[in-house]
This record gives structure tokens, C-alpha cells and sequence, in this order.
């Protein structure tokens, strides 16, 4: 089979390699549609995860199921699927805990294009295929569908891991796509005012329709003055940080109320290593005692997730397809579609690949 691969940093191409084998609880599946991230720009250009070698890139999927291990019982091949970006080992401790998407270690859930190939090939693996796959509604669109596994997902645990409370006032650093998943996840949650910082015109397009009360851009002046001033100084009973630096973390720590929760969805994935340091302002986090709580997430996966967010994509809570703005087809267009999104052109918000079946 074929698949985009990371050659080595800051090189990407395709290459031949043998179809996976499937296990007894595994699947093998054939892409429907794909959507590059800026994760795999990460991965490939700044080297993230060290340097890979013909490392197939990809972690955003629908497809059909080809071929199932005998001892998989809810999926058989010709099925149209939601294959989760994060594939937990769900018999372990970290599962068993309530952290699956950290199994065998930090970030362990996360399997495709970091401990093993992803799904930007002909055909893909999936562990334990009962837990870690999910039936594609026929009423749910591809564009709209394949922003479930990863996108969705990552954003609505921005919001829930926010402890949105009804009527409160939330600010969403970074409106990519998944920074406009936060935001919707957050009015879905009961935010009354939410503020979104950003300046890409179709980006700031989505977020109003998503639920943004307010636009800040950070052209116009400091971040954290703009929303203290807007509040009356009291800044906001919650923040996500869904993009940005490591000074992001100053502003999310400026502009939040004492008591309240900074719920981190950034993937910092540009360094060097453990020696590298994420700042926190020592006064705006009230010496360490201001009770400004800040929790992380890496992006929830498995069966439930996706059935979940499918549910509210199905019954109208809101349309991820808005987040499609460019649309190829063919898997030998992904390659175009990924350096789209190394390069971040105004108009863009998220590529898609359609694969024709």
C-alpha cells in the first residue's frame, strides 16, 4: 500500500509500504475522508515527537471497515465508520482510572502517526475495534463528520474541562478549528458571554455563528487589556487556550477571575526537550494562592466520544462543516492539502481529503 509519510524533519513523501495485519480484536480500514492538523505540521517541521522515519502521517479519519479480527463483534467490513484520533488501550490502569487517552504513558492513547502509522494511507489500523470505532451516521456529512475524531473532540474537552457554568463569562485564546469547537462547546455548556481571540476573517466568521459574543485581535493592543477592560476589570470566569506560544499561558493567567479555570487544549510542540520551560506570571497567578486552576487534556477518544459528539452534530446543536473550507478530493491530494495547512493562508480554517469509494 501507499502512504504520506514523515521522512525524516522537515521532510514529508510518499512511500510503499506492507498492508498492516490485522489481530483478533483489531480492524483494518480504507479512508472515506481525511483532514490534515496542525499536529502533523508540528510533528514534520518542528520535530515534536524527535525524528521519525517513514512514519505514515495522520490522525483525523472516517473510513470503511475492510477486514475485521475474529473476535470483533460490532463492526464488519463494508461499515462507514468514525475512527477516533486517540485509540485507547482500554484494559489498562490509566484507562481503568478515568485517563485513557494517557495509556502507557503521557499522551499513549494517541497512536496513529506518533507510536505507530496513521491513517494517511490506502489502508489503516485500528486497535481493539469494538471500543475504538464508531458507526457514521448516514445523516451526517463527510465534511462534517470527519471533525469528530479530533477537532470536536479536543475542543468540547477545552469547554468541559473549563467547568463552564450558566451564564459565565469565558474567553477562547486561538480560533482555529479547534478553538471554534471550544467555542461551541461552551455555549453548548450555558456561556453567556464568550470572548474569541483572533483575526482570520473566516475564522472570526464561524466563531460568531458558533456562539462568539465578542472578537478581540491581538493587533489592536494587549489581549488581557482588551478583555479586563471589556469586563470591567474583572476579567473571566474561564479561559481555554486552544492556540498560541508559551506566552499564551501568561495571558490566560492575566485575564482569569481568582477561583476560576484555565483549561489548556495547546499543544506546545515546538522545543528542544525537558529543559524547556512554559512561564507563568507570578503576580497575575496570585504569588501560586489565586486559585487560578489550570487543567490539560489531550484529545478524548474511544467508541462513547464519538457516538456522543455524532449525536449532537445529528440533531442540529451545531455544524463542524462550517470548519471545511477547503475541500480535495482523492488521497493523491493530500499531500497538497497538508502543506495548506504548514502555510495558513487567511481563507483557510481546515482542509479536507474526500476519498472516492
Amino acid at each position: 500500500m501507499k502512504g504520506l509519510a514523515m521522512l525524516s524533519i522537515g521532510e514529508i513523501g510518499w512511500i510503499e509500504k506492507e498492508r498492516p495485519a490485522c489481530g483478533p480484536g483489531d480492524a483494518i480500514v480504507r479512508p472515506l475522508a481525511l483532514a490534515p492538523c496542525t499536529s502533523d505540521v508540528h510533528t514534520v517541521w518542528e520535530g515534536a515527537l524527535g525524528d521519525r522515519h517513514n512514519l505514515i502521517l495522520g490522525h483525523e479519519a472516517l473510513g470503511v471497515v475492510d477486514e475485521v479480527g475474529s473476535a470483533v463483534r460490532d463492526f464488519k467490513p463494508g461499515d462507514r465508520v468514525i475512527v477516533p484520533a486517540i485509540t485507547p488501550d482500554w484494559g489498562t490502569e490509566a484507562a481503568q482510572r478515568g485517563f485513557p487517552s494517557q495509556t502507557g504513558g503521557p499522551l499513549g492513547g494517541w497512536k496513529f502517526s506518533n507510536t505507530k502509522d496513521g491513517v494517511f494511507a490506502e489502508f489503516f489500523h485500528v486497535n481493539l475495534a469494538d471500543s475504538n470505532l464508531a458507526h457514521l451516521p448516514e445523516a451526517i456529512s463527510l465534511e462534517a463528520g470527519v471533525m469528530l475524531p479530533d477537532m470536536l473532540s479536543t475542543g468540547f474537552a477545552g469547554a468541559e474541562n473549563a467547568h463552564i457554568e450558566f451564564g459565565a463569562t469565558v474567553a477562547v485564546l486561538g480560533i482555529g478549528p479547534i478553538g471554534l469547537s471550544a467555542i461551541a462547546g461552551a455555549k453548548l455548556r450555558g456561556a453567556g458571554r464568550i470572548f474569541a481571540v483572533g483575526t482570520r476573517p473566516a475564522a472570526v466568521r464561524v466563531a460568531k455563528e458558533y456562539g462568539a459574543t465578542d472578537i478581540v485581535s491581538y493587533r489592536e493592543g494587549s489581549t488581557v487589556d482588551q478583555i479586563r477592560k471589556a469586563t470591567g476589570g474583572a476579567g473571566v470566569d474561564a479561559v481555554i487556550i486552544a492556540g498560541g506560544g508559551p506566552d499564551i499561558l501568561a495571558d490566560a493567567v492575566n485575564v482569569a477571575k481568582p477561583g476560576s479555570t484555565i483549561s489548556n487544549i495547546n499543544y506546545f510542540g515546538q522545543g528542544s526537550g525537558d529543559e524547556d520551560i512554559l512561564p507563568l506570571p507570578r503576580v497575575g497567578w496570585g504569588y501560586g494562592m489565586a486559585e487560578k486552576n489550570i487543567m490539560t487534556a489531550l484529545c478524548p477518544g474511544g467508541r462513547v466520544r464519538m457516538e456522543r459528539l455524532a449525536e449532537v452534530v445529528m440533531h442540529g446543536r451545531m455544524d463542524p462543516s462550517r470548519m471545511a473550507t477547503h475541500i480535495f478530493r482523492g488521497l493523491d491530494t493530500l499531500e497538497e492539502a497538508l502543506l495548506l495547512m504548514k502555510e495558513k493562508p487567511r481563507d483557510l480554517i481546515k482542509p479536507v481529503v474526500i476519498i472516492e469509494q
